[in-house]
């Protein structure tokens, strides 16, 4: 993946960036906006500069100054790193894409990774593997575990007591790092769960089909927007009357099975999750709704879901 050039290139660009992002902070999105457009007369093809520049019109209620700057983002931008898909469908100027772009989720963790567990657990009251565990626990234990999104492994920390081995799987190679760490899994290895090419590494290397009698897929949900494709995957994963154990953000009450959020993450309701898995073959057993962290100073409140295949 190509790294993010937050750097314009040259000097005089990125001085009024600066300045720009100092009146951003300042709460003068306008005036942020109109020295970001002097720096991109210099480097027109700056596409970090372009989302910069649409950020600032968006928070500025600059609406089509902020769709005009992101769809150049998006003309520039050909791995979708940037997410500009995501940020024209909130402002309603493109369709809500099922699956964000698999580059922009990977990018935004390998990014995170380093500072992914303070901000979390010190910050935003992140509470899902403890809360998922607890409805995990009773039916421990565990021959195999697959941890899909393992992140930096803290759902492992839960449940590393209770199986008798633990697979974990990300789309990000610093978190697959920070999960290595913690010397809790027995395997790891890149995997994209919005793509059914890309989930091969889930049976390469002679991991067989049907082989957990546990998945966890732990805060990761929300970064997608249709989950057939992960609960094929997990149907394949798990042995007949194995445990599929998740979470999703709680949509509510939308007309929608799921819906895109500021946040640009996704969020899903319960009957688009209850009538996905009876379709897949699985049966609930458990449902939870509850809050499962902080952000902007808000609580977020989730759905922690534990169903079991059918035989």
């Amino acid at each position: 993946m190509p790294p993010i050039q937050f750097s314009s290139g040259d000097v005089i660009a990125d001085r009024r960036a600066d300045y720009a992002r100092m009146l951003s902070e300042a709460g003068d999105h306008a005036a942020a906006a109109e020295l970001f457009e002097q720096a991109l007369e210099i480097v027109p093809g700056w596409t970090a500069g372009w989302v910069l520049l649409g950020e600032a019109h968006q928070k500025a209620g600059q609406v089509q100054q902020a769709i005009e700057a992101f769809r150049r983002v998006d003309e520039l931008d050909k791995t979708g790193i940037f997410g500009a898909q995501l940020k024209l469908a909130l402002l309603g100027a493109a369709p809500t894409p099922d699956t964000p772009p698999s580059a922009y989720v990977e990018g935004l963790f390998d990014d995170y990774a380093d500072r992914f567990e303070t901000a979390l657990l010190d910050k935003l009251n992140y509470s899902v593997p403890e809360k998922l565990f607890a409805m995990v626990g009773p039916h421990a234990p565990f021959g195999l575990t697959v941890d899909l999104g393992c992140g930096t492994g803290l759902f492992g920390v839960e449940v590393a007591g209770s199986t008798g081995r633990l697979e974990g799987f990300d789309l990000s190679a610093n978190m697959l790092a920070k999960a290595e760490e913690k010397g809790l899994y027995h395997h790891l290895a890149q995997a994209d769960l919005s793509s059914a090419l890309t989930t091969e590494a889930l049976f390469a290397e002679g991991l067989a089909k049907a082989r957990a009698d546990l998945v966890s897929a732990a805060d990761v949900l929300m970064y997608l927007g249709s989950l057939d494709t992960t609960f094929a995957l997990v149907r394949d994963l798990l042995k007949p009357g194995g445990l599929f154990a998740f979470s999703v953000e709680d949509a509510g009450a939308a007309e929608e099975g799921y819906t895109l959020l500021a946040s640009l993450r996704y969020a899903h309701t319960e009957t688009y999750v209850r009538t996905l898995s009876a379709g897949f073959g699985f049966e609930l057993v458990d449902m939870r709704k509850t809050d499962i962290r902080m952000d902007g100073g808000k609580v977020v409140y989730g759905i922690l879901f534990l169903a079991r295949l059918g035989g």
